[in-house]
């Protein structure tokens, strides 16, 4: 049975107040794995509960739960994880182009504030309804988080310049090949960041880097030179509960994690930028607001 930290010593970075965790998943009994997807995560199930353990952990204040790929197409766990928490977390749903109206002002009003579009295996929807989801995200007024193989970025930039939302690209890129801070990858994400309406998320640097830890040089490299470019277009998550852990060795420290990736930006301002302000602007305005 995996064991999952969910508290420890505190991280050696303080968040300031307000801190916005824009990646994490949360599952509930009941709600079984569907056909498509990667299974539910290891036992015990990773619980609401469990979730503001590391919250007060690592200083965290808000949230956002993006739809489990378990689930594929049924947002059902995603909103009841909601409304455990409208004062503190907005999710991220998976819809197509034939989600009809009254399913995404449904959706809405339970606190959705995204869409979810994942090319990789398991992944509910794909690149090929990338224009259908996004016009009706757009239409909603939500943002899109993207994932699919970065390596592949100069095949798809042209059509992910085309889109009309304020989107994410998720993961650090999720660049499985080698990448270089001065090579072609790295001038796509530029030129999409230039573009006015994409993001940067810092999340799950070990599901794609070659390095390693405990320094993930490679994808801390890529990660750097995308602070340095566009500060204001840096998100953060946790990736908590980390889903590839598989065994309790693999799982990592959340706080070792969150010095690691959140050292990569260049000052408490920069992290302040990614933890609240650039957060904010992502979402639209509609994360749940400062508490006090």
């Amino acid at each position: 049975m995996l064991q999952r930290r969910h508290e420890g010593a505190a991280p050696r970075l303080r968040l300031p107040k307000g801190a916005v965790d824009t990646q994490m998943h949360v599952y509930l009994p009941g709600y079984p794995a569907l056909p498509g997807g990667p299974g539910l995560p290891p036992d015990p199930l990773p619980q609401p509960e469990d979730y503001r353990k590391v919250m007060g952990w690592l200083g965290i204040d808000r949230f956002v739960i993006t739809q489990g790929n378990a689930h594929q197409r049924e947002n059902a766990c995603l909103l009841a994880c909601l409304a455990r928490f409208p004062d503190l977390a907005r999710g991220v749903a998976v819809i197509d182009g034939a989600t009809d109206d009254a399913e995404l002002r449904r959706l809405d009003a339970a606190g959705i504030v995204g869409a979810r579009v994942m090319e990789l295996n398991g992944g509910a929807v794909g690149l090929a309804a990338l224009e259908e989801v996004d016009a009706r995200a757009h239409a909603m007024g939500w943002m899109l988080a993207v994932q699919f193989d970065g390596s592949d970025i100069l095949e798809h930039e042209p059509r992910l310049a085309r889109l009309k939302s304020r989107w994410v690209l998720d993961h650090h890129g999720k660049i499985f090949r080698d990448a270089t801070p001065d090579g072609p990858e790295m001038a796509a994400i530029r030129r999409l960041i230039d573009g006015g309406n994409v993001w940067y998320k810092i999340a799950g640097c070990y599901e794609s880097s070659r390095d390693g830890p405990p320094d993930y040089a490679d994808t801390a490299a890529m990660t750097r030179a995308v602070a340095t470019h566009a500060p204001e277009r840096i998100v953060w998550g946790t990736n908590w509960p980390h889903n590839l852990a598989r065994t309790t060795a693999d799982y990592p420290d959340d706080a070792a994690l969150l010095d690691v990736t959140l050292g990569w930006l260049a000052d408490d301002a920069a992290r302040r930028l990614a933890l609240i302000d650039n957060p904010e602007a992502l979402f639209g305005g509609r994360l749940p607001p400062l508490a006090g």
